[in-house]
């Protein structure tokens, strides 16, 4: 059986989730190939196989796999030959730090981009994006859209303390990407599919990293309808 990876879907074919970035990057990473099956947010029946209602999911073979971190774990673990995500335990380590810390850093971001995803989603299913986000984060998409700005002093936090590492070396995880790289950009280009608002501006060594991920993999994360640079 061919390996699949079930993936969100938005409007105009727009690929948006930061989880399933990841994967992608992943699985070009370890040389291995995977059938793309788009899923809308109400299509959770594609999956419901996983015994779950979030993407991505790995289905390779007759193993299901979700939660973004665990499928990476499966790829490294099963796919040994194939080029290393995280480079040891130690480096594992240190990307489950990225992991964790980067749910924190994307939750400004997620709150200045929250009526964008909105608009950006396949129409059927606009109603339930709506709902379940006012009831999640009490306000209207409206309301929390006009706050947008008041959530950048914490995103440039965030930016901060990635610039800071950028400017010792070409990725987060050294001189080559590996995993943790994957899950930061897996965010940029969350905003990027998404939002015409632009995070990163030329000139900025975090947009030169981005860039270079960009142009991974023969242009794999240019290859997508996203918004400009």
């Amino acid at each position: 059986m061919a390996r699949k990876l079930y993936e969100l879907l938005g409007a105009d074919d727009r690929r948006f989730s930061p989880y399933c970035w990841r994967i992608r990057m992943a699985l070009a990473h370890k040389g291995l190939e995977a059938e793309i099956i788009p899923c809308k947010f109400t299509d959770k029946d594609l999956f419901a196989f996983s015994g779950q209602e979030r993407v991505p999911v790995l289905l390779d073979g007759a193993t299901s796999v979700h939660d973004s971190w665990d499928i990476a774990c499966y790829l490294e673990d099963t796919y040994p030959d194939g080029a290393s995500l995280f480079g040891g335990a130690a480096g594992r380590g240190t990307a489950r730090f990225l992991n964790e810390w980067s749910a924190r850093f994307s939750l400004p971001l997620l709150m200045s981009i929250l009526k964008d995803i909105h608009d950006h989603s396949h129409p059927d299913d606009r109603e339930y994006f709506r709902t379940s986000r006012e009831a999640r984060f009490g306000a209207t998409l409206e309301e929390i859209d006009a706050r947008r700005d008041s959530y950048r002093d914490a995103l440039d936090a965030g930016l901060a303390t990635l610039r800071a590492v950028i400017r010792h070396q070409p990725y987060i995880c050294g001189a080559a990407p590996a995993y943790g790289d994957y899950i930061v950009f897996g965010t940029f280009q969350w905003a990027r599919s998404i939002s015409p608002r632009r995070v990163l501006e030329k000139g900025d060594i975090l947009y030169d990293w981005r860039s270079r991920m960009l142009d991974l993999y023969d242009g794999l994360g240019r290859s997508v309808n996203a918004y400009p640079e």
